[in-house]
């Protein structure tokens, strides 16, 4: 799965090239509020411009579930993409995304030109990878690259049926970065590897702590996953998050990491509140305490300073760190100093430092530390199947070398 063409390895010079990327942007009265995604696209579409292709780009954008709506065009993307390129996006305006406007535009395509399909989900088929659809995008073009990573875990129409009618499918710089990070962190990682879990529920990450525990050296587990292994050690949790399904689970897991001789690091304290912030940035009274003396009427909302500080010693020393989940409810200022502590561990370490997307990297992003990350990840869901060990449809598709 992880030796796919890339951009490098294909001739575009004359043919019409259709580009998967990923432009679902945050809009806000039609204007795009974080251009990230836009950005981290440009590297493929400058180079498949400068080797002389005519760059068909298609993205999906919200859920507009298979029919238009204008507030989910792609219209405003088009416009600031043309101002990022410096040079005309022509967009094609159907709402049926390969319309009489595709087409044309397309016909009148010369080498280098650049235009924008409307959101691949107005069309119903779409999610359900239908064939019509696909061979309808495919109808486009001369080869595909795909360089949407976001949505790799996926098969659908314009990311996978699309690669049964063209021949050539190959991967651009953004997909072919998250290939080499974390599919090389999983596979055969630098060691010591460290992997941090956090966020909100276990059952969210049940097959990634199974699978990290057999590749990693220590795993070190956070945020409101932990309290549910607390409780499986027999410890009082008060009213903190915790998944009863989960606990045989968790017991399971901690023999687990026993009998493969691997460290997995629990919160030894653990930052608590009567009740969770309401609204999430609240002013609210907190006091630290020993993680097995969490008082019945309060609930754990962050590590604590111990905590902080043991996780930030276990990963000193690591060579190849994975980071999916923040320690605690990081949006609030006063919760937000495990998230914190990590962050800035990770951001003092040699270590290659890999950030799992969804709320770490917007924690990382946030609080000021993804500039001294080796790879944040644009795909939270993907991210998370590629640490479970499963292979990515969207990845998958693309030629191998």
């Amino acid at each position: 799965m992880l030796n796919k063409k890339t951009v490098e390895d294909i001739q575009v010079k004359g043919q019409r090239v259709l580009v998967r990327c990923d432009f679902n942007v945050p809009l806000k009265d039609g204007k795009i509020t974080d251009e990230n995604r836009l950005v981290a696209a440009l590297p493929t579409i400058k180079k498949l411009i400068a080797d002389g292709g005519k760059v068909i780009l298609c993205s999906h954008l919200g859920k507009p579930k298979g029919e238009p709506k204008p507030e989910l065009s792609l219209a405003p993307v088009a416009v600031r993409l043309s101002e990022l390129l410096g040079q005309e996006v022509k967009f094609a305006a159907d709402d049926n995304v390969v319309g009489p406007n595709a087409k044309a535009a397309v016909a009148a395509m010369k080498d280098g030109d650049v235009i924008l399909l409307e959101n691949t989900r107005y069309r119903v088929e779409e999610t359900k990878n239908g064939e019509a659809f696909s061979k309808e995008l495919a109808s486009l073009a001369d080869v595909f690259v795909n360089d949407a990573f976001g949505t790799a875990h996926r098969a659908h129409c314009s990311n996978v049926g699309v690669t049964e009618y063209i021949d050539t499918c190959a991967v651009g710089y953004l997909m072919q970065k998250e290939i080499d990070f974390l599919g090389n962190a999983v596979n055969s990682p630098v060691r010591p590897f460290v992997a941090i879990l956090g966020g909100a529920k276990v059952a969210d990450k049940l097959n990634v702590i199974s699978n990290l525990l057999e590749k990693c050296d220590t795993l070190i587990i956070g945020g409101g996953m932990a309290y549910t292994f607390l409780k499986a050690k027999g410890y009082e949790v008060g009213t903190s998050l915790v998944d009863e399904t989960k606990i045989d689970y968790c017991k399971e897991m901690m023999e687990k990491a026993e009998k493969l001789g691997k460290k997995l690091l629990l919160p030894v304290d653990t930052t608590i509140a009567k009740a969770f912030p309401s609204p999430i940035d609240a002013e609210i009274e907190v006091a630290v305490v020993k993680a097995d003396a969490i008082p019945a009427d309060q609930m754990g909302l962050d590590i604590g300073t111990e905590t902080a500080a043991m996780f930030a010693d276990a990963v000193k020393s690591a060579k190849t760190v994975v980071w999916n989940g923040p320690m605690g409810v990081f949006e609030n200022p006063i919760l937000a100093k495990g998230t914190i502590a990590v962050a800035k561990a990770l951001a003092d370490t040699d270590a290659t430092t890999i950030i799992g997307g969804g709320d770490s990297a917007a924690a990382v992003n946030q609080l000021g530390f993804g500039a001294q990350m080796s790879h944040i990840s644009t795909g939270g869901g993907a991210s998370l199947e590629f640490l479970e060990g499963k292979e990515l449809p969207g990845v998958v598709a693309a030629n191998d070398k």
